[in-house]
């Protein structure tokens, strides 16, 4: 089955001025993503990577040019549009974690789903079940301070990938991570976009990172002056997974697996098409998020339901009212 794309740029530019300089900070990008693909962005300091990704996430206006995702030009939209789509479709994970200090690891969690209306009964059940998926089910009332950083990270990783988002950002996830905790963060992350066929982008210093990616691509003074695709580490053959590092001791994998893996235990099976969800078992939310009208009065014609090939949704009312696509 063919692909399709899920994140497309067109001649993007951004320049910033500092004074009375110009700094080109990306020069006529042109990139086509795919849905479900694993893409590692790789550059050095001051190569461009992080505005990039703040350009494809929608977090800066380009200088020039446009991004899409699915069918929405996210460069046209205001900030009220953006912070709703951003909040449908999207997710984040940080290097420093940002998780809220008040905040339980259950909470930070379930954050995104009381932004899309979930009660708390509901949204803490679905939090909790997605912490046991990183293996932080006894961590769950615990605040960050109380917690490691691989373990803050993991957290962070749930949070992003509870609401079901279209595309995960992760900004340098393993920059304050020693080496076992950034493999174990690294296998969690892929593990979640493979098993729910979410696109994952990656952008990191690091170039051991691109091993887990399908894509990579290099950044050089704002140009891309490599773009190649190969087989992640965890799908090479005689690939074993590394044990999760966790508070309690668990046996290493008996078999090898192409695959990463997840708490065999705590994942079960996606639901087949055309059954009920199965947030309870997954510990996610159903992927065909119900597109609810704001006007109870709008014929169905003027809202329609997500289709096969992507999703629609009506702006509120505070935005201008035209839809957004992906």
């Amino acid at each position: 089955m063919e692909k399709k794309s899920i994140i497309r740029c067109e001649n993007l530019r951004k320049i910033y001025r500092i004074g009375d300089e110009k700094v080109v900070a990306l020069n006529n990008i042109n990139l086509d993503i795919l849905q479900g693909q694993i893409c590692c962005i790789v550059g050095t300091s001051g190569s461009g990577k992080s505005t990039l990704l703040n350009q494809l996430a929608g977090l800066e206006k380009p200088t020039k040019g446009c991004v899409y995702i699915g069918k929405t030009n996210i460069s046209t939209l205001n900030e009220n549009q953006l912070a709703t789509f951003r909040q449908r479709y999207l997710g984040f994970v940080f290097q420093s974690y940002n998780l809220l200090p008040t905040m339980t690891a259950m909470e930070n969690v379930a954050l995104p789903l009381e932004f899309k209306g979930y009660p708390k009964s509901k949204r803490n059940k679905i939090a909790m079940k997605m912490l046991e998926n990183v293996g932080l089910k006894k961590r769950a009332r615990h605040k960050p301070t109380e917690m490691s950083g691989g373990q803050q990270q993991r957290v962070g990783i749930a949070r992003a990938f509870v609401s079901n988002p279209k595309v995960i950002f992760a900004d340098e996830p393993t920059g304050n991570l020693d080496t076992k905790t950034t493999i174990d963060v690294m296998q969690t992350m892929v593990g979640f976009a493979r098993k729910y066929n979410e696109t994952l982008i990656i952008v990191t210093h690091d170039p051991e990172l691109a091993d887990y990616a399908d894509r990579v691509i290099t950044l050089i003074d704002g140009n891309i002056t490599n773009d190649y695709t190969h087989v992640p580490i965890f799908e090479r053959e005689g690939y074993v997974p590394v044990p999760r590092l966790s508070e309690t001791k668990k046996e290493a994998p008996s078999e090898k697996t192409n695959s990463p893996s997840l708490p065999q235990e705590n994942s079960a099976p996606r639901q087949e098409e055309g059954a009920l969800p199965l947030e309870e078992e997954t510990g996610k939310i159903p992927a065909e998020i119900p597109v609810e009208s704001f006007s109870e009065t709008q014929d169905a014609a003027e809202n329609p339901k997500p289709q096969e090939d992507g999703f629609c949704f009506e702006i509120q009312e505070e935005i201008p009212s035209d839809h957004v696509e992906i």
